[in-house]
């Protein structure tokens, strides 16, 4: 009876541990972080199928002030001096899960070309001095499952000897 129920015991801990738990899949972390005037959106999803390719897509509203500057390293004011640029921004990539079904990577945001480009005085030039990115979000496409990333990203001043560019 005792070689019975060990045997019993034996097989049912084969086979709980042969069967998988099913997981939902689900981003376990988005971030984002700034590289220069870029976002980097870094991110896992984990329960997905082993060995697949799956398309994801960052997304963000993101605006990029403009300031027209000097030789001397001035920005000029006014109307005809600064400019800001507003768009939406998709960054796309495939990756493939791994045999455990988790995928981790990174997708870069960029602020929007300049349009209209922001036309300087002579002797001036176009400069970036600001970025703000906002409703920053990752999605799985291939399996429609979008993460939120919660905040503002904002560069602050990118042309702090400037006088004049981020006041």
């Amino acid at each position: 009876m005792r070689r019975g129920l060990i045997f019993l015991g034996v097989v049912l801990a084969a086979t709980v541990v042969g069967v998988p738990a099913a997981m939902a899949q689900s981003f376990s972390s988005a971030t984002a972080a700034f590289n220069g005037d870029r976002l980097i959106v870094s991110f896992t999803e984990t329960g997905l199928a082993a060995d697949q390719p799956i398309d994801y897509a960052a997304h963000t509203n993101v605006t990029a002030t403009l300031v027209c500057v000097n030789r001397g390293g001035v920005a000029a004011g006014g109307k005809n001096g600064t400019g800001d640029q507003v768009g939406d921004e998709t960054s796309l990539d495939t990756f493939t899960s791994s045999a455990n079904g988790e995928v981790t990577g990174q997708l870069t945001l960029s602020p929007p070309p300049p349009f209209p480009p922001l036309t300087c005085p002579s002797n001036q030039s176009p400069m970036e001095a600001r970025v703000v990115y906002t409703n920053v979000s990752i999605t799985d496409k291939t399996n429609g499952i979008t993460e939120p990333i919660p905040g503002t990203f904002d560069t602050g001043c990118l042309l702090p000897d400037v006088r004049g560019a981020c006041g």
